[in-house]
């Protein structure tokens, strides 16, 4: 198995998995505490459309994405701020019109389907080195991002109204946070594929949170869980030939699964004794 290493578009591969398996819990543990989980989806959703744009004019898939999901991370900050009581409506407005956007220019296609297919569900040994560049430096400047602001988003994480009135610029910086958010989904969307990258932010926390007892816990442990899924879901689908997004979100799905049994068999034995 492990010679499979020698190949550069297998270290590749595996080197772009595992700054994702950093990035993507990373962002995930904020969106998880603060119940912003289905921006992931709604964004995703509107990364296909500049997927679709992409090839359809001739741009590079990421950074095309990239620009959809900024620009849709714009589109909900502006409806939150519109419908002040329903924030909520901005995510399935934006989702829809993404989706809408997406199956017209996929209908104005002329071949590029099958390649849309690795962007959709995932190829991660086809990242190219372009791909690996774009993913990691995409990858530190969310890093960054989080480090210089991890007290302001930790405080809006668990008391949003306490943050705003302290001082602390809201909206801003919820800005920001959404277009970080739009960044992990362009950069992780060859890896584990479009329609599966927010269960690459969401899965490893929901485990994390199994068995952490503070918030650094739960994100250190996010990252073991994502770079474990990633790891073995990367080995599994190279070796058997299977889709590497879907085999990676089982391993994640497995593990999970698995947390929660032999937390439930501990506190069985506990009582028991």
């Amino acid at each position: 198995m492990l010679e499979l290493l020698d190949f550069p578009f297998i270290q590749r591969a595996l080197f772009a998995g595992l700054m994702i398996g950093i990035v993507s819990p990373l962002i995930g543990t904020f969106l998880v505490l603060r119940r912003l989980s289905f921006i992931g989806d709604t964004l995703s959703h509107t990364t296909l459309a500049g997927v679709a744009a992409g090839f359809l004019f001739g741009f590079y898939p990421i950074i095309s994405g990239m620009v959809f999901a900024v620009l849709a991370a714009l589109g909900i900050d502006f409806l939150r701020k519109t419908y002040q009581h329903y924030g909520e409506l901005s995510m399935p407005i934006m989702m829809s019109a993404g989706i809408g956007v997406a199956l017209v220019l996929i209908s104005l296609s002329d071949g590029f389907t099958v390649d849309l297919f690795s962007y959709l569900f995932g190829s991660i040994l086809a990242v190219t080195k372009i791909d690996l560049i774009t993913i990691v430096t995409l990858g530190i400047i969310i890093i960054l991002t989080i480090m210089l602001l991890y007290k302001e988003l930790l405080y809006i994480s668990f008391d949003e109204e306490g943050a705003r009135l302290s001082g602390i610029p809201y909206q801003r910086i919820n800005l920001i946070f959404i277009i970080l958010v739009a960044l992990t989904i362009a950069s992780s969307m060859r890896i584990v594929g479009v329609l599966l990258v927010s269960s690459m932010m969401t899965i490893p926390v929901a485990t994390s949170l199994q068995i952490s007892n503070s918030f650094n816990q739960t994100i250190l442990y996010s990252v073991f869980f994502a770079e474990l899924s990633i790891i073995i879901g990367f080995f599994i689908a190279a070796n058997f030939e299977l889709s590497s997004g879907g085999t990676m979100v089982l391993v994640s799905v497995g593990i999970l699964l698995l947390t929660i049994l032999i937390k439930r068999l501990s506190i069985f034995i506990l009582v028991k004794h």
